[in-house]
Order: C-alpha cells, then sequence, then structure tokens
C-alpha cells in the first residue's frame, strides 16, 4: 500500500512537471506563430540561436512573408533586411522599412517577390524618385502603401497609381507646418489621376489646397475614409465640407486631434526650408524611437561550444555580419 508521503511526493513531483513542460514539446504551428511575433531582427539576432529545432523553424520560407525591419544604428540593418527577404523565396506579401533603405534595397525586394501587397516606407531618405519609379513596374498585386516622412515628387507616385491597380489604401504622411504657407496640389493630383480604385487614402501634413482635395473627389469615386489632419491650406466649410460629409464615411478634419497619429503629431512653427533647399526636401522632423530588444533567459539543451561567432553559426551563404 502507497504511504501518503509517498504519494504526495509523486504528485508534487507531477505538478513541477507541468508547470515546466518543455518548449519544444509544442506543435510546429503554435511555435512558428509565436516566433513570427518576435519580428525580423529578433528571430535574426536572438531566437534562431535558442536551439536548432527554432533554427529550422526559422528558415522556413512561411516565416518570411512578412517582414517589419526597422534600423537599429549598430546593425548592419540592410543586410539582415536582404537576408530576410532571401530567406522568404519569393512568399514576401508584406514589408515594412523605417530609418533605412536604399535604392538598390528597394530592387531587391521588388526582383525577389512578385506576390508584394503590402509596402511601408518611414524616412527612408536615400530613395529616389527614380528608385521607386523603377520599383513601381515590378508591383502590379499592391494592395496597401503608405509613405510616411519621405521626399518625393508626383512622377513616382503617378507611376505607383498606373502600376498597381489594385491599390486600395495610400497613406502619404509629413509633419505639418504653418510657417510658410506653401501650397502644392502636385501629389493631390497624382493621387486623383492615378489611383482610381482608392478606398482609404491619408494625406497627415500635406499643402494640398482646396482645389487638390476636388479633384481627389473627383478621381477617386470609391472613397470611403480621408484623413486630412494638418492640412492647413484645406477648408472644409461650404460646398466642399458638405461635399466631403456626404461622400466620406470616416473622415479626420485639418485640426482634428491627433492623439492617436503614430509620428509627431506637433505642427512645426519653426522655420521652413522647403523654398530655399535646392533639393526639394521637406521640413522634416527627424523621428526615432526606441525599440525593444528580447533576451532569451532559462535553460536550453543546445550548446554554444563550437559556435564562436555569427560566421561559425550561420551557414555559409546564409546571413552573418562580416
Amino acid at each position: 500500500m502507497e504511504s501518503p508521503s509517498s504519494s504526495s511526493s509523486s504528485s508534487s513531483s507531477s505538478t513541477r512537471s507541468e508547470e515546466y513542460r518543455n518548449w519544444l514539446e509544442l506543435p510546429r504551428d503554435v511555435t512558428a506563430s509565436i516566433l513570427q511575433r518576435l519580428g525580423a531582427i529578433e528571430i535574426l539576432e536572438s531566437a534562431q540561436k535558442v536551439c536548432m529545432h527554432w533554427r529550422n523553424l526559422c528558415k522556413d520560407p512561411s516565416m518570411w512573408r512578412a517582414i517589419d525591419m526597422r534600423n537599429h544604428y549598430d546593425l548592419d540593418i540592410e543586410k539582415m533586411c536582404r537576408h530576410a527577404i532571401d530567406r522568404s523565396s519569393g512568399q514576401l506579401r508584406d514589408i515594412n522599412i523605417e530609418f533605412f533603405g536604399t535604392d538598390d534595397l528597394l530592387n531587391h525586394i521588388t526582383n525577389s517577390s512578385s506576390q508584394l501587397r503590402r509596402l511601408r516606407l518611414v524616412s527612408c531618405y536615400c530613395i529616389t524618385d527614380e528608385g521607386l519609379n523603377e520599383a513601381a513596374a515590378k508591383l502590379p498585386l499592391l494592395e496597401e502603401l503608405e509613405i510616411s516622412l519621405c521626399s518625393f515628387s508626383k512622377e513616382p507616385l503617378m507611376a505607383l497609381g498606373r502600376c498597381c491597380p489594385l491599390l486600395k489604401s495610400f497613406k502619404l504622411n509629413q509633419q505639418g507646418s504653418r510657417s510658410a504657407h506653401i501650397e502644392c496640389d502636385e501629389e493631390a493630383v497624382a493621387v486623383a489621376e492615378s489611383m482610381p480604385e482608392l478606398r482609404h487614402l491619408q494625406l497627415f501634413g500635406n499643402k494640398l489646397t482646396d482645389d487638390g482635395l476636388n479633384a481627389i473627389l473627383n478621381g477617386c469615386p470609391h472613397l470611403e475614409s480621408l484623413d486630412l489632419r494638418q492640412c492647413l491650406n484645406v477648408n472644409l466649410s461650404g460646398d466642399l465640407g458638405k461635399r466631403c460629409a456626404e461622400r466620406i464615411k470616416s473622415l479626420r478634419r485639418p485640426k482634428d486631434p491627433t492623439d492617436d497619429y503614430e509620428f509627431d503629431g506637433e505642427i512645426d512653427d519653426g522655420g521652413s526650408f522647403d523654398e530655399d533647399d535646392p533639393s526639394g526636401m521637406s521640413d522634416i522632423d527627424y523621428l526615432s524611437e526606441g525599440y525593444g530588444y528580447y533576451e532569451f533567459s532559462g535553460e536550453s539543451d543546445f550548446s554554444y561550444d563550437d559556435f564562436t561567432d555569427y560566421g561559425d553559426f550561420y551557414d555559409f551563404g546564409d546571413y552573418y555580419f562580416g
């Protein structure tokens, strides 16, 4: 007959076993779902080095259908981004590039996947009109596009509209400024003339006028949501305001609150360089924010003794820091 103390010890041992279940026993799809929540940099820098099982998962192309890359200034971020794109093996659908990026990288993205549905470029100052114009021709399935805190002319925007007939959502955002009262409808006209299937449009801080807004309403008959916050040249009183109210289901007006805006919502009251800068760069604040780093703690049955640096850990031809 089993003694009470023996039964209690067995029960306690079973409880501890349940409390400390091995993560490697999780189903593959569950583990993959968890790892995807870390982001591309954390996967490359940390997760794939935990154990060989996780490494094999992290090399699966399905893990790289969506890539979110934000510049960590102590890393070779463009090299990491290229590696992540290569791992997708043509399955890339969604990519976010923030605070870095070049024409060569954009060319690599569009050459590597013809299935891209969503592209987000934030503060990509080294991507030129020519680079964006060339990329547009290779994005036939694009449905969502965001270009925030960048400086592009009308021509690549027109090219994007012509080459991306499925485009439904477009965000073209700058920092609002009232200091130099500059009016410019070029971007609004580009949208109106080339993006007739748009449902959602955000033009935060744009310098369009009432004429530009009327052009958009005429050229984008399916528009459902329109964000005009800090578009201080637009006056929504009178017939134009009535037209917007009747046509647009979700309308954000120029002076509406900016609490839910991702970037700096403050209006620039300082000197504007738009008229003086021959490069055409607008008065954009260089924004930055802290990004979290993930650390892995606890025991692992995987030994790093044979791997002394990135070059040893990664396969040849795979990503490593040189």
